[in-house]
């Protein structure tokens, strides 16, 4: 199965450096449109090769994605959180009622006790 999962990224790698070879082209990239920029008087633009443009977009898709999703599930993770503090206050309850259970007898007798 590790073999099949370094085949597949070594073919993912290939096709990113395939990509990117074949967009090495620069772009301009600007912040508003140019009739806008004009108006605003901000006129903010970058040159990058398209590849990096569309890795960045990628990236940045992913990060966006991610973020959501962990904003999403903080629902699940606070009832799992207040789940696994009752489970830790009921182990402790119970631990203390059987050491009441059990005070002043023969340890044996509450091992076997215990046990039935």
């Amino acid at each position: 199965m590790r073999y099949i999962k370094y085949a597949l990224l070594a073919v993912i790698a290939v096709i990113l450096v395939c990509v990117s070879l074949a967009n090495r082209e620069s772009v301009q990239l600007e912040l508003l449109p140019t009739d806008l920029a004009q108006l605003v008087g901000m006129d903010y633009a970058i040159t990058l090769p398209l590849f990096v443009v569309i890795f960045g977009g990628v990236a940045i898709g992913l990060l966006i994605g991610f973020l959501w999703e962990w904003i999403r599930e903080h629902k699940q993770r606070a009832e799992a959180a207040a789940q696994r503090r009752e489970m830790d206050r009921m182990r402790r309850e119970i631990k203390r009622l059987k050491a009441d259970k059990h005070e002043g007898k023969d340890d044996v007798l509450a091992l076997l006790d215990e046990a039935s």
